[in-house]
């Protein structure tokens, strides 16, 4: 698989850097693609909706999710990550999008996070068969960070049996799992 790039928007065509090792799973551009096509198209989100949004992206590793709302005209954008070679990446990547000025990186733990500002659009792509979408999404519920009915979407893999109680939408692609809903 090559490098991720932005797909659409003022930053199209940029190539992403990823940290080096397996610690981080670059999304799957046609997932990315499918994610943002369902934001975009939905009468529960759509473009405006995106336009406005405050994004989170939690378990952010490159930051390509957060980064492509920038990239289409998302107001804002948080970042959480704690891998050192993912902030790296996350940071050159926030720097190469000439998005310093839209986004705010935190660099905890998203299960046990600071009290933060509140999102609408929050994007959660942890690692793979732990367990981490119901821990951090309430962590993150306890300390500010979600609007009340914000829309989250969740990349899950093979091992994740997350189902959200009304999901708005769900998607496979190859492993993943895309599946929105509201907190």
């Amino acid at each position: 698989m090559g490098a991720p790039r932005i797909i659409a928007g003022t930053s199209k065509g940029r190539t992403l850097t990823v940290p080096q090792g397996l610690d981080t799973r670059p999304t799957n551009a046609r997932a990315r693609q499918a994610a943002f096509d369902i934001l975009l198209h939905a009468p529960w989100a759509g473009t405006a909706f995106l336009r406005a949004a405050r994004v989170l992206d939690v378990f952010s590793g490159s930051g390509a999710y957060g980064l492509e709302a920038l990239s289409r005209g998302a107001a804002s954008a948080s970042f959480i990550e704690q891998s050192p070679p993912a902030l790296a990446a996350l940071r050159a990547n926030i720097a190469a999008c000439k998005a310093s000025s839209l986004a705010s990186v935190f660099a905890v733990d998203a299960t046990n996070p600071p009290v933060g500002r509140a999102h609408d659009l929050v994007f959660l792509d942890p690692p793979y068969g732990q367990g981490l979408v119901p821990r951090a999404l309430a962590a993150l519920a306890a300390r500010g960070w979600l609007v009340p009915g914000a829309i989250i979407l969740a990349e899950l893999g093979p091992g994740d049996d997350f189902a959200p109680a009304q999901p708005l939408a769900e998607r496979r692609h190859g492993k993943a799992r895309l599946v929105f809903w509201r907190e």
